[in-house]
């Protein structure tokens, strides 16, 4: 048997590369990741291939080993090279996530030391940060210090986990789900309709309030339908406002949607994961008046902060309510019930084994200091700004509400043919190009383009070629047009 166990515990040693190994791995890697930042302006944004990453199964998982220089090229070739580079700054669609250098620090100590910080117990410190960086976050939306959350994956999470407080907190019974309503708006992210299935309250009724203009909910239809429902016998529960709708990056009136819950003693959620961040800004910080009044809030600093994505974060008024929702014990876990100086990550949340997000969230925000995240949310306001100043210069094209965050829409109005066919050619030639990366969205059988304005790289001159490539593949196509 000993010599079984020695035989294993050689072969299982390559797991553990000495110095000198670990420093070419090292090497290798760090400079691939320099060579990519340091030409991250000339890198497409969409690179358009054939094979489209396909043969990254050609590398097939086997017994032997493969040199780091042979990985590194499988990973250019298939994975760094096809589709979308999120690094970009040309990155104008959807919600751009982020990927600051320092994070990806972050990220490898957390990896390296492989700290648990889901238990107070086994990892002090590291929930010690996390829960720095959520008392950071509460005071960031103005809630009061009985307030708390976690840091999830991003904002499904996080708002599953806040409409699974909501349902706890309001002691709602099975027998109930179908008499039970939660009012949102058609602009509210489809993932929060998958957080109400996810919870059990499928069979709610789920309300679409009617919005203004701007997509911004309407209040008194919102009034109206809940003393509506209430007189025939449904039991209205909560409501969910957008704080900064994918579509059109729109706020809700937070502060007359609070005073309604408070009315009715419904539950308010905000979900703000694309937008929170902007109350740090004082050009957009009164749209979000109200937010501090809230039952809970979903934010994701994979957006806002800059961060990589895989970070988000659910925040709730009252901590205990939260906790309620979420903590379970198990005998075997019975040690660290005897050392609790702080709630863990665990008690709040469905995860219990998880990355330690705080490392790469608190070493930017420590090292930088919190001014230019401020400064780089405030410029993105300004980019989509001029931007919706400039494509109106450009003869037709039209644009949709100002923009009230970084997003907007636009699109071009052929004076002949189908525009929305127009704006998809047009999206497409976008994309071809590769320099930027625009996405479409559909409102009310109208093809709209939007513009995202969120990545930390994203500057003036991007804004410009931005303008350049439209002007030039609106050319492309009416030229093909006429041939």
């Amino acid at each position: 048997m000993l010599d079984k166990i020695k035989a294993l515990e050689q072969l299982a040693l390559q797991l553990e590369p000495d110095g000198i190994a670990r420093q070419h791995i090292r090497e290798k890697v760090v400079n691939y990741s320099e060579g990519f930042l340091e030409n991250i302006e000339t890198i497409l944004t969409y690179q358009v291939t054939t094979d489209k990453g396909s043969a990254i199964y050609d590398t097939a998982i086997s017994e032997e080993p493969k040199s780091i220089e042979q990985l590194l090229k499988v990973v250019a070739h298939n994975v760094d090279r096809p589709g979308l580079n999120p690094a970009s700054g040309g990155h104008l669609a959807y919600i751009p996530g982020g990927g600051l250098f320092p994070s990806a620090l972050g990220d490898y100590l957390a990896a390296v030391f492989n700290r648990y910080a889901g238990v107070f117990y086994g990892s002090p410190g590291a929930v010690r940060m996390e829960n720095q960086l959520l008392r950071w976050l509460c005071d960031v939306v103005g809630f009061p210090e009985s307030a708390g959350g976690n840091l999830t994956s991003g904002g499904s999470i996080a708002n599953q986990i806040a409409i699974g407080a909501a349902r706890d907190a309001k002691g709602l019974k099975a027998r109930d789900f179908d008499r039970m309503v939660i009012y949102t708006t058609q602009q509210v992210h489809h993932c929060v309709h998958k957080a109400i299935n996810m919870v059990g309250l499928r069979e709610a009724v789920k309300r679409n309030i009617p919005i203004n203009e701007h997509f911004q909910m309407d209040t008194v239809a919102l009034e109206k339908q809940i003393q509506q429902d209430r007189n025939n016998g449904l039991l209205p529960f909560m409501v969910i406002a957008s704080a900064g709708t994918t579509d059109v990056g729109a706020v809700d009136p937070l502060e007359a949607v609070a005073a309604i819950c408070q009315r009715f003693e419904l539950w308010f959620h905000v979900d703000a994961a694309y937008g929170g961040f902007f109350v740090l800004c004082p050009e957009t910080s009164a749209l979000f008046r109200g937010i501090e009044q809230a039952d809970s809030v979903v934010v994701d600093p994979h957006k806002g902060l800059f961060l990589p994505y895989g970070t988000g974060a659910v925040l709730v008024r009252d901590t205990q309510k939260l906790y309620d929702s979420q903590h379970m014990e198990a005998s075997y876990l019975q040690d660290a019930f005897q050392d609790i100086e702080e709630l863990s990550p665990a008690d709040l949340s469905p995860e219990l084994t998880k990355h330690f997000r705080g490392m790469r969230f608190w070493l930017p925000l420590q090292l930088f200091g919190v001014a230019p995240f401020r400064a780089g949310l405030s410029e993105k306001i300004w980019l989509c700004r001029y931007f919706y100043e400039e494509i109106q210069k450009i003869e037709g094209f039209e644009v949709g509400a100002y923009p009230q965050l970084s997003v907007m829409m636009f699109r071009y109005v052929p004076k002949e043919g189908d525009a929305n066919l127009f704006n998809d050619e047009l999206v497409k030639g976008v994309k071809e190009d590769g320099r930027v990366f625009l996405s479409s969205t559909t409102i009310e059988g109208v093809y709209y383009i939007r513009l995202a304005v969120l990545s930390f790289r994203t500057h003036l001159h991007t804004i410009e070629t931005c303008l350049e490539v439209l002007k030039e593949q609106v050319g492309l196509i009416k030229s093909k047009t006429k041939n």
